[in-house]
Order: C-alpha cells, then structure tokens, then sequence
C-alpha cells in the first residue's frame, strides 16, 4: 500500500485519550458512537480527532472488534478527502464495506457498523458513478443499511444526511418516477432528513454542504441561492477536529471555484 498523504494541521487539534473522552458528546454528536470502554479503542480515536488517519486506522483494527468503527471512519475521512489516487480510494471503501459487514454479523446492534456499510458503499458508488452502481443494486444495500442505522439510533445524525443525499442522488439519476418506484426515493422525504440532521446538529458544516448539494440535484438554479448561503454558513464554521477541519476546507474551496 502507498503512503498516505499526511494531514497537515495535527498540531491544531492535540487530542490525547482524556481530552477525547472528555469532550465526547460534542465530538459525537453527529454519529452517536458510544464512548469505548476499551482503551485502545479509546486512543485510536484521539488519533482519529487529531487527524492522524492512518495511525488511527491501524490503531483501531489492532484494538480488535472494539476498535472496527473507528479504524473505518479514520480510513473513510481519509479516502473521501486525502487520499489522491482513484483506485485507491475504491479499494479502500471496499475494505471499509467489508469489515463493516462483517461488524454487523457480529454486533447487529451496533448502529454504526450498520452506517459504515452505507458511507463506504454510498462514496464507492459515487466513484463509480451513481447509475452504474444502482445497476449494481448498491442503492437498495445503502438504504436499508442507512434505515438500520436510524432504526436503532434515531438521533444519528450522519445517517440522516447520508439517507437525505441517497433520496436526492437517485432522483437526480433517475429522476422522481423511477427513483420513487424501484428505489422509494421521494424529493419531501430527504429534504425531510436533511432537516432533522440539522435539527439534531445545528453547527455540522458537512450536514450544510450536502443539504446545499441536494437542493440543487433537486431543484436545479432556482435553489442556488439558498445553496450558496448553506455553503457560505459551513465554510465560517469553527472545527472541532480535523474531520470537521476537511468539511469546512470543502466548503471554502468550493466557494472559491465559483
């Protein structure tokens, strides 16, 4: 495997094991994650906040099934924003896919194990191409997996953005008639989720960045406007962490490209 591409700003994000336990409903917010009782698990996620992705990924799988979710967020923030080469990428949600999979046979309750199925399949989908991956029938695993997610954590507010930008993906692809009747994808009831992940995490840049990125697949020029003002609120957003770091860098890069 190649080198990762380093994170650059760690030194703005120090975690260590206490500080992330300490501020860990902040930190949490957005994917509900239990606080580990393991403290391998628990040190792989301050690598995690700290933007020491690969770290943190091979920190977490060497921690065993307590440390599966975290080494495949770390590895998934790390493909989706850092890591420069296509095919990697792609290998690397697949690998995440699995051992998400394979998480859910072990701990069917554990909601983020059933999350990380649909993130790693939702991005290798769009890496692929949303059409293509729908032939694939990946469209009906993410949304059961994301519907799974929400069934046994309501409040997880990452599902609803990813259950949100499915809705809007499919019917952009699609469109509403055949979007609705193959896929139960419906324009009302993603705008829905966007705005409960907003009600649950007012702050999240992200949530903003792909609520702005749906209304537009959606309804075209006539939201650009209100998806700029989206894009305009994420980029002045303050980060907690690197992930939340490489959100509003989207947003600002994004809003420089126009």
């Amino acid at each position: 495997m190649a080198a990762w591409t380093t994170f650059p700003q760690t030194s703005d994000f120090p975690f260590t094991a206490a500080s992330v336990k300490k501020h860990w409903a902040q930190l949490h917010a957005g994917d509900c994650e239990p606080c580990p009782s393991d403290k391998k698990a628990l040190e792989a996620w301050a690598l995690f906040h700290s933007g020491q992705f690969e770290q943190a990924t091979t920190a977490g799988l060497a921690a065993g099934d307590a440390g599966v979710v975290v080494a495949n967020k770390a590895q998934a923030i790390y493909a989706t924003y850092l890591e420069p080469k296509e095919k990697v990428r792609l290998e690397m949600f697949q690998a995440i896919a699995e051992r998400a999979q394979a998480l859910t046979a072990a701990e069917p309750g554990n909601a983020n194990a059933w999350y990380q199925v649909a993130y790693a399949l939702g991005r290798y989908s769009q890496g692929i191409s949303v059409a293509k991956a729908l032939a694939q029938g990946l469209g009906q695993k993410i949304k059961a997996a994301l519907e799974q997610t929400l069934a046994l954590a309501p409040d997880h507010a990452e599902a609803h953005i990813a259950l949100g930008a499915f809705h809007a993906e499919v019917i952009d692809k699609v469109g509403a008639l055949i979007g609705g009747m193959t896929y139960g994808a419906k324009k009302d009831l993603g705008l829905k989720h966007f705005k409960e992940a907003l009600r649950l995490q007012p702050d999240s840049a992200i949530a903003k960045i792909e609520y702005a990125n749906a209304l537009v697949m959606l309804d075209g020029d006539k939201k650009m406007k209100e998806a700029t003002a989206l894009y305009e609120q994420a980029a002045a957003s303050v980060p907690q962490d690197a992930m939340e770091f490489l959100d509003v860098e989207l947003a600002r890069a994004e809003l420089s490209d126009d």
